[in-house]
């Protein structure tokens, strides 16, 4: 089976990895020249790290990871104001936990699939279903034909608006506005700790990373769509408009921005497609990862999702012995209400990164020094971290 995957994130070198771990015949094809390594740092742990640990995948992932020791919440002046030991969520995973930059996990995964067919610097423009095959048209190069195609191509599928419509029938946009850059040589450095300076309807953060390299992210309040806000130029401008009075180091922050040539900009979305009546499915086209299902930042967990829904996808795939109808319609049985109720778990969240009010920072606050307190960490953290689906062994 001929399966084309857009996407090379994480979601399709995952599915690419199993859907061959399995005989059948993965192509990627991906818009940017070369595989993507912006992004930020994520929490990884739950049922995507036991995927990850099945791709033999974990002593690499660990080896590039970190077990961060603090969240610190600063005022102004750069004194701690709030914050918490990150040691709670070692307990919970029971020491299945790292945190690692977004672009490292997937440049491992992508290294698992070397050999297999992947296209860069293209991205398909038309697809044509007959009752046996896909037709694929291509902005570059012949037409080609391939039993299915997946969308793993993110929260901007271009899969998802041949096949199902504009984004807009499907993106719930949540009001914020995200982004997120590396810069070398920044001062002062805090070792494994993941420091916040926030204010009402906005929040920047760092981490600091080997190499001596940090890592910063950028979210705020914005209730402007905004949808073709693509220029890294703009994008510049307006996180100076938004920061530039802010205090803590938001000037030398703003000054490192200023260097960078590598920024992540996006606006925090959902993606609800009505599972119920197999919208991620169209004939021998489906979807999977944010392309899918995005539950946004505030929810984090993305790339463990991609992982677990490419997983799913490829191993019902492999079940139905080319009854792929079969194969999607099990996919979104396993996953379907699961994503949801991590979508709906999301929405809570936004208070926490972004207060809007004085009364609601301050309590944010005083929750996250309450977090302090070793039996109430455990029992928020435990609450919070449980992944409610089991994974069949294919």
């Amino acid at each position: 089976m001929k399966i084309l995957i857009s996407g090379a994130g994480i979601a399709g070198p995952t599915l690419a990895y199993w859907l061959a771990h399995y005989g059948m015949e993965p192509t990627i094809i991906e818009e940017a020249q070369t595989l993507r390594t912006g992004g930020y740092i994520i929490d990884f742990f739950g049922t995507g790290f036991e995927i990850a640990e099945r791709m033999g995948l974990l002593p690499e992932i660990l080896s590039q990871g970190y077990r961060v020791e603090e969240v610190r919440v600063v005022n102004r002046e750069g004194r701690r104001v709030a914050g918490f030991s990150a040691e709670s969520f070692w307990r919970a995973a029971g020491g299945r936990y790292t945190s690692l930059p977004r672009g490292d996990l997937a440049a491992s995964i992508f290294g698992r699939i070397q050999g297999m067919e992947t296209i860069f610097g293209n991205s398909i423009t038309k697809i044509e279903q007959s009752p046996t095959s896909v037709l694929v048209t291509f902005e570059n190069g012949a037409s080609r034909d391939f039993d299915l195609v997946v969308g793993a191509d993110g929260l901007h599928s271009r899969v998802r608006q041949l096949t199902f419509g504009p984004e807009s029938q499907f993106e719930k946009y949540l009001g914020y506005k995200v982004a997120a850059f590396e810069a070398p040589n920044y001062r002062p450095r805090d070792e494994l700790a993941y420091v916040m300076y926030t204010e009402v309807g906005q929040q920047v953060s760092r981490f600091t990373m080997r190499g001596d390299r940090t890592m910063f992210l950028f979210i705020f309040e914005d209730q402007s769509l905004d949808r073709d806000n693509e220029n890294v130029h703009a994008q510049k401008a307006l996180l100076r408009k938004r920061f530039g009075s802010s205090g803590w180091e938001c000037p030398q922050i703003l000054n490192a921005l200023d260097a960078c040539d590598d920024l992540y900009f996006d606006r925090v979305s959902q993606i609800r497609m009505d599972t119920r009546h197999g919208l991620w499915t169209r004939g021998r086209i489906t979807l999977i990862g944010d392309a899918a299902s995005c539950v946004s930042l505030l929810g984090g967990q993305g790339s463990a999702l991609a992982m677990i829904a490419a997983y799913i996808l490829a191993g019902e795939l492999h079940r139905s012995k080319g009854d792929y109808a079969l194969a999607f319609r099990r996919y979104q049985e396993l996953f379907g209400s699961f994503v949801l109720k991590k979508q709906q778990a999301a929405l809570r969240f936004g208070g926490y990164f972004v207060p809007r009010s004085s009364l609601s920072l301050f309590m944010r606050n005083q929750i996250m020094n309450l977090m302090s307190i070793p039996w109430i960490a455990d029992r928020v953290v435990g609450r919070d971290f449980a992944d409610k689906i089991a994974i069949p062994q294919y």
